[in-house]
């Protein structure tokens, strides 16, 4: 029999999430059977699948010890060298800097080397989190960034923090993300952004579409110019959707492409910048967060504004264009 003892990372979730996660090699099937069969008490009564687990919660699990090393398994944390800065962090969040190059999650050509593993590693170093201690929680980010974009990514720590932060993302105006890019062309004005986009998965790239689109998703951008000249202009962008590649597509809608992006922007202008700055990834860098409508155990973070600097790369781009 196994007990587990229910922490703050797995109280307020029902008894069947809970074991889909903390069996997760366990065909479905055999966990239903399990609650039905009477094989899982809480706090030694039976209970049905609806339930939700509470804090301090003993879970009893009648399993044979060999069902449980088949279906246990473990995520696995991997001693990753430190490539991101930490840019503010409590008991609650973690939020860092990513470099471009790096990608938030793993994908079928990297499984090791991402930003979540190299934070999990982190962690792990610090003790923060024991991976042979937490049953089914593991620290996560709450959005993601391009592989070659570069700046703030937030990371919740706890199940509850995770939680309130995914929630806060599905709102839309809790969090107040910006961006800074250089753009092909001059804008002179402040300048909103609506359109409908859908997804070629062929490609791997999205396109414009009608509003009346059934499959097309909104798409709400707000752009800033900060800078310009006759060739380029710096911008601060506000994403009010977050959806992929939003301000790269966006902006390259309206004929002022971001300036190193190979896959919606200009080719050959992509060809000078590449040679006379040595940038060969898109100039995109999110730089400033702000809790505007923080929830739930996150309140305390109000008003609360992260700011990360450019890149030393991408400020020497900026300097020299705008010198």
């Amino acid at each position: 029999m196994k007990k587990v003892i229910i922490d703050m990372n797995n109280a307020n979730q029902r008894i069947d999430k809970f074991l889909v996660k903390y069996l997760p090699l366990a065909p479905k099937s055999f966990i239903y059977k399990m609650i039905r069969k009477k094989d899982v008490k809480v706090n030694g009564s039976k209970v049905n699948e609806n339930y939700i687990l509470q804090l301090k919660d003993e879970v009893s699990l009648f399993l044979y010890e060999d069902l449980f090393i088949q279906f246990a398994g473990k995520k696995e944390i991997y001693d990753l060298p430190q490539t991101f800065s930490v840019l503010y962090e409590d008991d609650q969040i973690l939020v860092v800097n990513k470099p471009a190059g790096l990608l938030v999650h793993e994908d079928q050509n990297e499984e090791v080397h991402t930003l979540s593993n190299e934070v999990l590693s982190y962690l792990k170093r610090r003790g923060e989190y024991l991976d042979s201690v937490e049953n089914t929680f593991t620290p996560g980010p709450v959005h993601r960034l391009d592989r070659n974009t570069s700046g703030i990514v937030i990371f919740g720590k706890t199940l509850p923090a995770l939680q309130n932060l995914n929630e806060m993302m599905k709102q839309r105006h809790c969090i107040d993300k910006k961006y800074l890019t250089i753009v092909a062309g001059r804008i002179a004005s402040d300048t909103e952004l609506i359109d409908y986009v859908k997804k070629n998965e062929t490609l791997g790239r999205m396109y414009l579409v009608s509003p009346k689109d059934p499959e097309g998703l909104k798409m709400h951008t707000l752009i800033h110019p900060m800078r310009f000249n006759a060739a380029y202009t710096l911008l601060e962008v506000k994403i009010v959707t977050g959806r992929t590649h939003q301000i790269r597509i966006h902006l390259a809608s309206i004929d002022h492409p971001v300036i190193g992006d190979s896959k919606y922007g200009n080719y050959e202008l992509n060809k000078k910048i590449k040679k006379q700055y040595h940038l060969s990834h898109q100039f995109l860098h999110a730089y400033q967060i702000t809790f505007t409508k923080p929830l739930g155990k996150l309140a305390y973070l109000k008003d609360k504004t992260i700011t990360c600097p450019l890149p030393e790369k991408l400020e020497r781009i900026k300097r020299e264009i705008f010198n």
